[in-house]
Formats: structure tokens, C-alpha cells, sequence
């Protein structure tokens, strides 16, 4: 297992200097939808994401494979995610050689992951207990839409009123 090496510092002064990701699962009927983001935290914007059915290492890999392309080559972000199956195997570490740094959360402790806990919190909370869905496809485009009103438009009090967007912009570019 990777070190905690965000040691719940959950501040980055740049772009792609600290990452954190997790999986997420929601019920529609007898059927699962599983979210995978990729969050930066110095603006707090979901920079990747992906769907699955099943908890299966393609559902990160995809995800991953979409947060790097962003990079620059001077670019070396730590990446932080919790001790899961998934972010614990030799091909994950393969994805990151040379392009980020892995950092993982104690066992069993969500406050070392805190922020992408609270965003999972916000996004059922304005998204998904509020709403009934009839298939998982359905909640699948909810989400996507949910995803750009939060990026591009829903304010953060601890980025002077801003969306990720409009901070990143603003203050980061």
C-alpha cells in the first residue's frame, strides 16, 4: 500500500498538483451504477470521470487514463484514493509510473478522503435521494448534466463565490 502522503492536507496552490479520486455506488431498481471521479483539489473540479455496472478495473482505468492525458510532461500530480481493490494493483501503479505519485488514505478512514466524500455527499444529495430514476441510464445522463452545472456554475464560498471553472480561470490559469 502507497503512504498517506496528503496526510488530509486538501490545499494545492496549482493545477494537477494534488488529485483525489474514489468509486461511489448508487441503486436504480434491482441495478447498480458505479461513479469514479477525478477531482483536482485546487479547484475543486471533477477533471475526469467514468460509469460502469460493476466495480471492475476498467472503470478507473478509464478514468485515469483521462485525468493524465490533461498533464503536461513537467506534471506530477499525487494522486490520493482510499485502499480499494482497485487503486491497490499492479496495474494501476503502472498507469501511474512517471506520471503521478500515489497516495492512499488509512484503512477504513474517509476522513483522510475527506473532499471527494463530501462531493459524493453533495452529488447524491442534490441529485439522486431528491429524484426517482427508471433506469441506470437515466441517472447516468443526470449525473453528466449534475457534473457541468457543478463545475461551471455552482458557487464555492471557499473560492470566492466561483465555480471550479470560473476559479480556475480566474485565479489559476
Amino acid at each position: 500500500m502507497a503512504p498517506n502522503l496528503l496526510n488530509r492536507d486538501f490545499t494545492a496552490t496549482a493545477l494537477n498538483q494534488k488529485w483525489v479520486t474514489d468509486v461511489t455506488e448508487f441503486h436504480v431498481g434491482q441495478e447498480k451504477l458505479y461513479f469514479s471521479p477525478l477531482m483536482d483539489l485546487a479547484n475543486r473540479e471533477i477533471i475526469a470521470y467514468n460509469f460502469a455496472t460493476r466495480p471492475k478495473f476498467s472503470l478507473v482505468k478509464k478514468m485515469l487514463a483521462q485525468g493524465l492525458s490533461r498533464l503536461k510532461p513537467i506534471e506530477c500530480p499525487i494522486i490520493h484514493s482510499d485502499q480499494g481493490v482497485l487503486y491497490g494493483s499492479a496495474e494501476w501503479g503502472k498507469m501511474l509510473e512517471g506520471k503521478a505519485v500515489q497516495s492512499m488514505s488509512r484503512r477504513g478512514n474517509c476522513y483522510d478522503n475527506a473532499v471527494i466524500e463530501s462531493f459524493f455527499a453533495i452529488l447524491k444529495s442534490e441529485c439522486f435521494y431528491s429524484r426517482s430514476y427508471h433506469s441506470i441510464a437515466e441517472l447516468q445522463a443526470e449525473i453528466e448534466e449534475y457534473l457541468v452545472y457543478y463545475n461551471q456554475k455552482r458557487i464555492k464560498l471557499g473560492f470566492k463565490g466561483l465555480s471550479p471553472v470560473q476559479y480556475r480561470a480566474q485565479y489559476l490559469s
